[in-house]
């Protein structure tokens, strides 16, 4: 009898564990209005709000980096570096990253990124070294940078899109099991074709690859990804017909980005669920979306068939099994390329960084 009591108390405990982790997480999304920040006391008083401990660590960066655009003086800025550096997130050490080269605020700047980079091993990588080396010369920090990057093991984070131009990235051809029954000469010609398709679609503007086509052709990774983990910040056009948009991973559909007011196709749940899922969990623990026309962060993390999304700093998907959308008797393909989606609406995409796992 008191084993029996001992099992039924300890159902009972993981029933409450379980319970306990569905409760979403407390989240407040980012929805100002920034046309009522042309002044100076009115960006501080914004700055300020900005470091409450009521928003998460990605989207106090995105309210700051939204800020920084604001910016009057180098005092702000150096303001907003300061702030920002407090976040720990791996988007403050890349927007802090893009300052280092000003000489007004390159000292804080450098601060930032150091600060940032050593509390957190796993944000090195050939796509950050040259921005923490740079902070580390800055500062005359050289000898603790050098070890600290030396106990890097593997490229670590590597910068995807590298804010200029389209290299690394292609037009898409159908999808994984029709390209694996074409003949290598069927496929090239076929992506030369993708490719005019892309370079008519998908343009560069602002250091942000955009969507400016009107149908579903996606851009794709020239490599494929076996297990990783990806960061990338998005945003829809506010303005757009169809705001609607998504990322494939391993060649295939996908984490969901929509508008959540689309309650006529179930958008109200969210973005980052796992949307074509038929057996497993499709939506997201939660809606963490921003204000449509604001900038979200995501942080995907893929192994094996299983996926996690982080959207905003709140994780809506959790190890869920993703299912192969192109024959639903296969498991997800190991190794494919990652692909941007959008729905015939403007989207942007920006700071795309990846490590292999």
């Amino acid at each position: 009898m008191k084993k029996t009591l001992i099992i039924a108390t300890f159902a009972a405990l993981s029933l409450a564990m379980a319970a306990k982790d569905t409760v979403p997480v407390k989240f407040v999304q980012v929805a100002q209005d920034y046309s009522l920040l042309s002044t100076p006391a009115a960006l501080n008083k914004f700055i300020k709000t900005a470091n409450s401990a009521e928003f998460t660590p990605e989207n106090r960066v995105i309210m700051l980096r939204n800020a920084m655009g604001l910016a009057h003086t180098d005092k702000q800025r150096k303001l907003i570096l300061k702030e920002i550096a407090t976040t720990g997130a791996f988007q403050a050490l890349v927007f802090a990253a893009e300052w280092l080269d000003n000489a007004a605020v390159k000292t804080e700047a450098a601060k930032a990124v150091l600060k940032i980079a050593l509390a957190n091993k796993d944000y090195a990588g050939t796509g950050t070294k040259q921005a923490i080396t740079k902070a580390g010369i800055i500062l005359g920090k050289s000898k603790q940078v050098n070890n600290y990057l030396k106990s890097v093991t593997g490229n670590g984070l590597v910068k995807v899109f590298n804010g200029k131009n389209l290299d690394g990235w292609k037009g898409l051809v159908e999808n994984p099991i029709s390209r694996a029954k074409m003949s290598p000469a069927e496929e090239a010609r076929k992506q030369v074709k993708a490719d005019e398709i892309m370079r008519r679609d998908w343009n560069v503007i602002d250091g942000q690859i955009v969507y400016v086509g009107h149908g579903f052709e996606n851009l794709c990774t020239v490599k494929k990804y076996g297990d990783f983990e990806m960061y990338v910040d998005w945003k829809l056009d506010p303005e757009g017909a169809e705001p609607d948009a998504g990322i494939y991973l391993r060649g295939t559909p996908q984490v969901q980005i929509w508008d959540t007011a689309l309650v006529n196709v179930g958008a109200q749940v969210g973005s980052g669920g796992l949307y074509n899922n038929q057996k497993n969990e499709s939506k997201p623990s939660q809606v963490a979306d921003n204000k449509l026309g604001e900038w979200n962060s995501f942080h995907i993390t893929m192994r094996g068939e299983k996926v996690t999304v982080i959207l905003n700093g709140v994780k809506v998907v959790d190890n869920v099994t993703l299912e192969n959308y192109w024959d639903s008797n296969r498991k997800i393909f190991p190794i494919e390329q990652i692909e941007l989606q959008a729905h015939g609406s403007r989207t942007y995409f920006r700071d795309i960084y990846i490590r292999e796992l």
